[in-house]
């Protein structure tokens, strides 16, 4: 029996992971460097920030919150790469008072335009601190998914008031500040200044599906990450998916 919760951070991670670790390869045989710098923005405790660390690659992590990095240091002390993650307190508003402007072969920035009060700032700030030909990954909450959700659970009037709301939210007990179309997403990332070189659904079946099944069921986790793989990159299911991701690249950075 799998363990459940590698289960579902699998789920949650696998489709970006594989971005993410292809564009790092294409930046490396650019470069010719093995080790890149990498900018975590938002990188709590460490669940990227880490296995890319692992690759060989210095992570900087920049988290709002003290527990959040005591958890990234003791988690990166504990694979063996404490020498290769540095975790700093600040947020995307006030980046360059702990992140170098311009320093960075990579930006990650998932899960951090749900909260901050401009979210065009905070993509334009990402942006700033990548280096020529360097790579964003953007990763926010879908709209989409959260209607489906919303409806499928039987509160059809929440999944209504989620379409028509600015930001996405379907009510006052909402947890999520805001959501975003793949359409705004792109947007954002055309609007500072990179060209958009691949966006995917994440989570498109996996948050749909019951748990139990998957951690259960023989081979129904690796059948379902395969599933996910598929659709992720197909357009029809960015409007329904979880999570979606968008990879920036600067203008001259050469395709996928």
């Amino acid at each position: 029996m799998s363990d459940p919760m590698r289960s579902r951070a699998a789920l949650r991670t696998a489709v970006v992971r594989e971005v993410l670790q292809e564009a790092l390869e294409r930046r490396v045989e650019t470069t010719g460097r093995q080790a890149l710098d990498v900018l975590d923005t938002g990188g709590g405790s460490g669940n990227f920030a880490v296995p890319l660390a692992r690759l060989g690659h210095r992570v900087t992590v920049v988290d709002p919150s003290p527990n959040a990095l005591f958890a990234l240091e003791r988690r990166a002390a504990e694979a063996g790469v404490a020498d290769r993650v540095r975790g700093v307190q600040g947020d995307a508003h006030g980046l360059f008072d702990v992140a170098e402007r311009g320093g960075y072969d990579a930006v990650l920035c998932h899960g951090v335009l749900e909260y901050v009060d401009d979210p065009a700032e905070g993509v334009r700030n990402a942006v700033a601190a990548l280096r020529p030909d360097g790579v964003l990954s953007l990763l926010a909450a879908g709209l989409g998914g959260a209607v489906l959700a919303r409806a499928l659970a039987g509160h059809f009037t929440e999944a209504k008031q989620a379409l028509d709301d600015p930001n996405g939210r379907w009510g006052t007990g909402d947890p999520m500040p805001r959501r975003f179309t793949a359409d705004q997403l792109t947007a954002l990332v055309e609007g500072a200044g990179l060209r958009v070189g691949a966006v995917h659904g994440v989570r498109v079946f996996a948050d749909l599906v019951p748990g139990v099944l998957v951690d259960t069921e023989p081979g129904a986790l690796d059948a379902l990450l395969k599933l996910e793989a598929a659709a992720a990159e197909l357009a029809a299911f960015h409007a329904v998916a979880t999570q979606l991701h968008v990879l920036g690249e600067t203008r001259g950075t050469d395709g996928a």
